[in-house]
């Protein structure tokens, strides 16, 4: 009789009441900080096949973190196709979910990037929006860069800042909302690294109000003190602290790319490496192939290495001088925070070898634990990198999860 209710305790256990709806979810680093602070996700919409393969692996298959509803396959899906063929299904689940987050394309917005009006993935903010208003959940949470909240120049919205345009928008959908940038380098993430958040909570919902919506930014600088220190990590951790246990130690074949090496790990030097080393027990990191440099490109590195001073972008003259035509050529220093990494991994120099960083570098400084595997391609180039979405690319669009955590727990304290 006592086995039997043991068995029926597990059949019957609570059903999660923090559920979570992940739009343009890139390879998951804002629902592995969800999966970390305790919410179950329905499903995940990414449209990237290689940054998809990432998500289905460590988060589907290894952390099951999902529960995947048997109308939508589980696949890469465009947001739009899956409002227009599955409207109903949406609509269904009015009542159910508690959040829908994401952080739709961005580089219509981006400073890094040339910034343009009229790029075709800025109106996939209205896709989110337009899903918002079908399933109707307590909580929303929305990413972006810091250049949405500029104003536009040269269209009809002239003038307005874009950020206020889909505020509003939302309080027509029927919530309380309130946005702000942030910089996750001040919530123990290695990475100067602005974005601006919005949260709203639905009006409906008990207790709900501006104040509410607003209270999440301050209930997240309180908190992170506490939620840090808890994890033996520091507020804000430097590009040394992230990275010195890999730098080159015992050179191996690398496991998953034929004809490169990797390196085996160093002794941890620091919390933030004790805490993404936490669950490895293997002697060589995931992602970790060093870029084949010709012997020219890696005395230039050296040189650059040694005559800058600052973790800042090369000035022109010294560019101009050693021939490099890049717009951007940031070599890192140990001590200081990393610039805001993107998908093009040239655009650093490591602050010790000289060399460009790898994918498990790239991921240390964007808070991804050493036990998340990255899928597809390493990296590739040209007009390719409009379509394709391999590593160093899903890194750079992620959020970071640490922030993910945290921001999941906030997001929990609102609804209490």
């Amino acid at each position: 009789m006592r086995g039997w209710s043991l068995g029926r305790y597990n059949v019957m256990r609570r059903k999660n009441p923090y559920t979570v709806i992940d739009l343009f979810s890139g390879c998951g680093g804002l629902s592995l900080g969800l999966y970390n602070a305790g919410w179950e996700g329905l499903f995940a919409i990414e449209k990237s096949i290689d940054a998809f393969k990432t998500l289905q692996h460590n988060l589907i298959n290894k952390k099951q973190h999902f529960n995947w509803p048997k109308w939508l396959p589980q696949s890469p899906h465009d947001i739009n196709e899956v409002i227009k063929e599955y409207e109903e299904k949406l609509k269904s689940l009015q009542g159910k979910v508690t959040l829908v987050a994401g952080g739709p394309p961005c580089q219509g917005f981006s400073i890094a990037g040339r910034r343009d009006e009229k790029d075709e993935r800025n109106s996939l903010v209205e896709s989110y929006i337009k899903f918002v208003s079908l399933v109707q959940p307590k909580l929303i949470f929305f990413e972006n860069v810091k250049g949405f909240t500029m104003e536009f120049k040269n269209n009809v919205e002239k003038g307005k800042n874009y950020s206020e345009i889909v505020l509003n928008k939302l309080v027509k959908q029927g919530y309380f909302v309130y946005g702000k940038l942030i910089n996750f380098g001040d919530f123990g993430i290695p990475q100067k690294r602005i974005r601006f958040i919005l949260v709203g909570i639905r009006k409906d919902v008990k207790g709900a109000s501006n104040k509410i919506a607003q209270s999440f930014f301050e209930k997240l600088e309180s908190h992170k003190f506490d939620f840090l220190y808890a994890k033996g990590l520091a507020v804000n951790p430097t590009i040394q602290d992230a990275l010195s246990d890999l730098l080159i130690n015992t050179k191996v074949q690398t496991p998953d790319r034929k004809g490169f090496q990797s390196s085996t790990y160093k002794t941890v030097r620091s919390a933030y490496q004790k805490y993404m080393r936490k669950a490895i027990t293997t002697t060589i990191p995931n992602s970790h192939s060093f870029a084949k440099h010709s012997p020219k490109v890696t005395d230039r590195l050296q040189y650059v290495l040694s005559v800058s001073t600052e973790c800042k972008n090369l000035k022109d003259d010294l560019k101009k001088r050693l021939g490099i035509t890049k717009q951007v050529l940031v070599p890192l220093k140990p001590n200081a925070q990393s610039p805001t990494i993107t998908s093009h991994p040239d655009d650093l120099i490591h602050y010790k070898e000289p060399r460009i960083l790898t994918v498990r570098e790239y991921a240390r400084l964007q808070g991804f634990p050493d036990d998340f595997e990255f899928q597809g391609k390493y990296t590739t180039g040209g007009i390719l990198r409009r379509k394709d979405v391999p590593r160093y690319t899903q890194i750079g669009n992620a959020i970071p999860p640490l922030f993910g955590e945290q921001s999941g727990e906030v997001l929990k304290q609102m609804l209490k």
